[in-house]
């Protein structure tokens, strides 16, 4: 090399570095997930019982329902009652699209204050007797913080899992439905079939979920750093496949939560016994379980969109077929095909969410701005239907209003395949 060049080199503003290897494997993988491991399946098992202990008590309002409306609210309407429920299903979803990005951007220390204040208003509740005390504390307070529960544990969760993500999801959801099986029947027998009082019920509800909420803020963990990006993700309202799944999600939940509301109650109209028609709802949330642990794992195979799209439509068929139910035989079998065909409709959403964001770091903004926005369905839809059941003194209407909406949003996210590469007929 002559003295000119070495000259010109040295003076050069461009100077070439080697990377260590070791740097290089430093630096975190965002495209890679381990889709396994002792670590990831931890998070999993903490994300079930998180969704156990908040969705879980959610889906047990029909058992408070019921008892609300020959106790402490006796006079009361049924649509009336029922705002609670709904208010607590709405803000749960809603904080979601909050919750999801603080998530995102901080980490998991978002949802650990957050257990502490969910036990506290628990016990709280036990001391509530007027109308007005259950909508503040179960409607609006303790839903708003089961938003902070379950959506950063469900983003968690999305972290760890690529190609068995949907897989993952369910079974983490599946919490919710053995929540909805033992919280149903504990409160049930406790309240119907001992000398315990409600106010000892519950708090013995929130003594079960303790442990359960202290094993799940030792090992849930983010795997990826956070985004240094603004909290919410606007452009997402621009990609076509967002819009439409959070629109066929938002018609979904105008109907799916139909029969976690009003089976126990439409069961004693057809003169079962109390207790027995409150463990129909543990039926259903048992059957749920299967409905959200076996599609999960077919979606990662046959489609996520496929699989929710199939849930949407399926729902809608069993609801349509609620007035045939009549005997108690008949409201067992019903109870188990309701369950296991709605267990879809969150699973699956989740699941279909997350085919969303191009970065793995941006999956709790998607899930949570996605649910939550869709969550404005979940407040109307129940009261709705209780309107519908006092007017007409029957659950034909609610049947056909809540199996209409369910199938609209089957067939929009049917629709949602289009503005995928593959178009309606691939596998996604």
């Amino acid at each position: 090399m002559s003295t000119t060049e070495r000259e010109i080199r040295e003076q050069s503003p461009v100077v070439a570095v080697k990377v260590n290897p070791d740097q290089e494997k430093a630096t975190p993988d965002l495209d890679e997930a381990p889709d396994g491991g002792l670590r990831a399946w931890l998070v999993t098992i903490g994300a079930c019982c998180i969704l156990f202990s908040a969705l879980g008590f959610s889906n047990a309002f029909g058992v408070f329902e019921e008892f609300y409306l020959r106790n402490q609210l006796e006079g009361e309407s049924l649509d009336k009652v029922a705002w609670i429920g709904s208010s607590g299903v709405f803000l749960q979803f809603l904080t979601g699209s909050i919750a999801g990005p603080l998530f995102d951007r901080y980490g998991v220390w978002i949802f650990r204050p957050a257990m502490v204040l969910y036990i506290f208003l628990i016990m709280m509740l036990s001391v509530c007797d007027e109308y007005w005390q259950f909508m503040l504390l179960q409607g609006v307070l303790l839903g708003s913080v089961m938003g902070f529960l379950q959506f950063p544990a469900m983003a968690a969760v999305s972290q760890f899992f690529n190609k068995r993500r949907a897989a993952a999801l369910g079974i983490a959801i599946s919490g919710s439905s053995i929540g909805g099986v033992v919280i149903p029947i504990a409160l049930s027998k406790m309240l119907n079939g001992s000398s315990i009082d409600f106010g000892s019920s519950v708090r013995i509800i929130g003594f079960i979920m303790m442990p359960l909420l202290g094993f799940a803020s030792m090992v849930i963990t983010a795997r990826l750093p956070p985004r240094n990006t603004r909290l919410f993700l606007w452009g997402a309202f621009k990609e076509p496949k967002f819009v439409l799944l959070t629109l066929a999600l938002a018609f979904m939940l105008l109907g799916a939560f139909t029969p976690l509301f009003y089976i126990p109650t439409y069961a004693v109209s057809k003169g079962m016994d109390v207790t027995l028609a409150s463990y129909l709802l543990a039926i259903v949330n048992a059957a749920s379980t299967f409905g959200r642990v076996i599609p999960g794992i077919l979606a990662d195979k046959f489609g996520r969109l496929n699989i929710f799209a199939f849930g949407g439509i399926a729902s809608s068929v069993v609801i349509f077929c609620w007035n045939t139910a009549e005997t108690t035989a008949a409201l067992v079998v019903y109870s188990i095909a309701i369950g296991f065909s709605t267990g879809m409709v969150i699973s699956g959403a989740s699941a279909a969410f997350t085919e969303c964001p191009s970065d793995a770091r941006d999956l709790g903004t998607y899930i949570g701005m996605g649910m939550g926005f869709s969550s404005f369905a979940a407040l109307i839809g129940p009261p709705v239907n209780g309107v519908l059941v006092s007017k007409y003194g029957g659950y034909t209407e609610v049947s056909i209003f809540s199996g209409v909406m369910v199938l609209v949003g089957g067939l929009v996210a049917l629709a949602t395949k289009i503005a995928t590469p593959k178009g309606i007929l691939g596998r996604v």
